[in-house]
C-alpha cells in the first residue's frame, strides 16, 4: 500500500447545497489500483495556502461499484480548505490525494437478510450514503432505515439522491428527515436528533435488538447521544459503527497524563518502516507522539487530523509496546491486530518496531 500523496485532476465540481459541493476525481489507470475503496472510507487531501500546508479528510460519497471517486465538502466558518473548495476549486484543477483509508466499513454479503439503521447529521451523510448505496445493491434481501437531521431543507446534502434511492428501493429503504427550523405535522420528525428524540425513535419506530448494525456520523452531540442510547439498550459494541470528523480538546488532567507518559518514554528507540525503507529514530518527549518524533526526524509519515480521529497515521506494531493517549479512529479488531494511531502513540518499551505498510 502506498501511503503518499498522488496528484489527481478534478473532473467535476458539483453544487449540492448552497454551502456544499461534491468533487469528482479523475484517477489515472496506472494508479487505479491504489484508489480502490470500501464503502465508508475517506480520502486525505492536501493543499498549500500562502506557504502553509493544510490537510483535510473527506468521505467518499459513492459506492465502489459505481465507477467514480467522489467526495463532498461542506463549507464551515473559518475553514480554509472548505471555503476554497466551495468558492474557487474548478474542473481541471489538481489535488494532492492520499489513497483511501478508514474503518467505518462493513462486510456486505449477497446472501444475507439484514436490517441496518443509520443516524446522520449534516455532512455526516457522506460516508453513510456510500454504505447505503453499496448495501442496497450488494444485499438484495436486506433493509435500511435512515434518520437524517439538518437545520432546514436547503441544507440537506444529497436530498435528490436520497429520494431517488427511496423510490428505487421502496420496500427496502426507509428515510426519515428531521429539521430544526421547519415543522412537519408529525411532531416526532421535528427538531434535532438529540438523546430524547433518539430514545423515542428506538421505542416507537425500531427495535434495537433486531438491528444487525448501526451506522452513526454527524455532529459530536448527536453521535454521543445515539451511542449512549444504543448502549443503554444493550446493543453490543461491534454493532455500533461511528465515524467522527473531529473531537474536543483534551481536559487538563488528560493533557497532564499524556505529558507524563511522553516524559517516561523519552529516548526510547523506534524503528519505522515506511515506503519500503526502515529508519531508526529516538522518541522525543517534547514532540509528544511517535508521529511527531518521526516527522522531526524528516520522515514523510502520513497524517491529517492529529487528533486520533481519522486514522490516516495508522501503523502496525511489529514488536515492542506502545500506548495510545486516545483512539477514535481504530476499531477494536484493528487494535487487537496491533494497529495504533501514531499521532496518539507513545512507546512503553524500548526497541519498538512499527510498520506503516503493515
Amino acid at each position: 500500500m502506498s501511503v503518499g500523496f498522488h496528484k489527481l485532476r478534478i473532473a467535476e465540481v458539483r453544487r449540492e447545497t448552497p454551502d456544499a459541493v461534491s468533487i469528482l476525481l479523475d484517477v489515472p489507470k496506472d494508479t487505479a489500483h491504489l484508489f480502490k475503496f470500501r464503502a465508508g472510507q475517506h480520502l486525505t487531501v492536501r493543499a498549500d495556502f500562502d506557504g502553509e500546508e493544510v490537510r483535510r479528510n473527506y468521505s467518499v460519497c459513492v459506492a465502489p461499484h459505481e465507477g467514480e471517486l467522489r467526495i463532498a465538502v461542506k463549507q464551515i466558518a473559518g475553514g480554509v480548505f472548505s471555503t476554497w473548495a466551495n468558492g474557487t476549486l474548478q474542473a481541471g484543477h489538481e489535488l494532492d490525494v492520499m489513497p483511501p483509508h478508514g474503518s467505518f466499513t462493513w462486510e456486505f454479503d449477497g446472501s444475507a437478510k439484514r436490517h441496518y439503521v443509520a443516524f446522520a447529521g449534516g455532512s455526516g451523510i457522506t460516508p453513510i450514503l456510500s454504505l447505503l448505496r453499496t448495501g442496497l445493491a450488494a444485499e438484495p434481501n436486506s433493509r435500511f432505515t435512515l434518520f437524517y437531521g439538518n437545520r432546514n431543507t436547503p441544507q440537506i446534502i444529497f436530498l435528490e439522491q436520497l429520494a431517488a434511492l427511496k423510490n428505487r428501493y421502496m420496500d427496502r429503504f426507509e428515510l426519515f428527515h428531521f429539521l430544526e427550523d421547519e415543522e412537519e405535522e408529525i411532531a416526532l420528525f421535528n427538531g434535532r436528533l438529540d438523546a430524547a428524540k433518539i430514545q423515542e425513535l428506538l421505542t416507537v419506530l425500531i427495535d434495537p435488538a433486531k438491528i444487525d448494525a448501526f451506522f452513526i456520523c454527524g455532529p459530536g452531540p448527536m453521535m454521543d447521544a445515539a451511542d449512549e442510547q444504543l448502549r443503554a439498550r444493550g446493543v453490543p459494541t461491534d454493532r455500533i459503527l461511528i465515524e467522527r470528523f473531529t473531537t474536543g480538546a483534551p481536559s487538563a488532567s488528560q493533557a497532564a497524563a499524556a505529558a507524563a507518559l511522553a516524559a517516561k518514554a523519552s529516548g526510547a528507540r523506534i524503528s519505522i518502516g515506511l515506503d519500503g525503507r526502515r529508519t531508526n529514530i529516538t522518541f522525543d518527549a517534547a514532540k509528544g507522539s511517535i508521529l511527531e518524533s518521526a516527522r522531526a526526524a524528516g520522515l514523510p509519515t502520513p497524517y491529517a487530523c492529529k487528533a486520533g480521529v481519522c486514522a490516516t497515521c495508522r501503523a502496525k506494531v511489529i514488536s515492542g509496546t506502545v500506548e495510545m493517549k486516545t483512539n477514535y479512529g481504530l476499531s477494536p479488531a484493528e487494535v487487537a491486530q496491533g494497529y495504533v494511531l501514531t499521532c496518539q502513540a507513545v512507546p512503553t518499551s524500548d526497541n519498538v518496531v512499527i510498520d506503516y505498510e503493515g
